[in-house]
């Protein structure tokens, strides 16, 4: 995630070799081109329209979290939470917060608000300022899948620390990196995770990066959350 923040954005592993390592993830494409969101070892890319495609397998990603979920824990909420209300209900579900978890939550949302990444041309500028021009859209009435990962605070700069989702509606039509919603309706199922297996690109612009930026949690904030 540093390396993202600090504008590596060359793609370093396709989209068939990430399908390898599961059926269900997120992540970016090549230069920042829309957001990533794997479903049931199907890959889409979302477009600053918010517009979604199946990728092709040969596409590149600078960053991707992926594994084989099977959901361990599933739960059905209350009616009517909104993002920070149903991170609280999660965090009960949680045997623990020392461990990865994948999270899917499927449901009627009554609204949900997304911003997706553009693609970005040479020579990159820093994540901060490539998302600062992200258009936010609100989707209403929707029926779809939030998918992401919750990550421990001692993975941050590898991954994004708490809650990181991507939405997909039903019809595999639109989607984004997801700001806010509302779940009017739905189950939420949450995969553990003990094994991390971690790959960094062999390049010179990573081995030249800002790993370890004094305002981190600023940046990963701003670009994560946009307020």
């Amino acid at each position: 995630m540093t390396a993202l923040l600090d504008g590596i954005y060359d793609g370093e592993m396709t989209v068939g070799e990430l399908l390898g390592h599961g059926n269900f993830g997120i992540g970016t494409f090549d230069a920042l081109d829309g957001e990533m969101i794997v479903l049931d070892g199907v890959c889409y890319q979302v477009r600053g329209d918010g517009s979604a495609q199946r990728a092709t397998l040969d596409q590149l990603s600078p960053f991707t979290v992926m594994t084989n979920f099977v959901p361990h824990i599933r739960d059905t909420p209350p009616p009517g939470l909104r993002r920070t209300e149903l991170a609280d209900f999660i965090d009960e579900l949680q045997p623990s917060e020392n461990y990865m978890y994948a999270v899917r939550i499927t449901g009627r949302f009554s609204d949900v608000t997304v911003r997706t990444v553009t693609k970005q041309a040479k020579p990159y500028r820093p994540m901060v300022e490539a998302t600062g021009d992200d258009a936010e859209l609100h989707f209403r009435d929707i029926e779809g899948t939030l998918g992401g990962f919750r990550t421990p605070v001692y993975e941050k700069g590898i991954g994004v620390p708490g809650c990181h989702v991507h939405f997909l509606d039903t019809e595999r039509s639109k989607g984004g990196h997801v700001l806010d919603f509302t779940l009017e309706s739905g189950i939420v199922e949450l995969c553990p995770g003990t094994d991390l297996s971690l790959r960094l690109p062999l390049t010179t612009d990573f081995s030249r990066a800002a790993l370890a930026p004094e305002d981190l949690d600023r940046q990963i904030h701003t670009t994560e959350i946009k307020n």
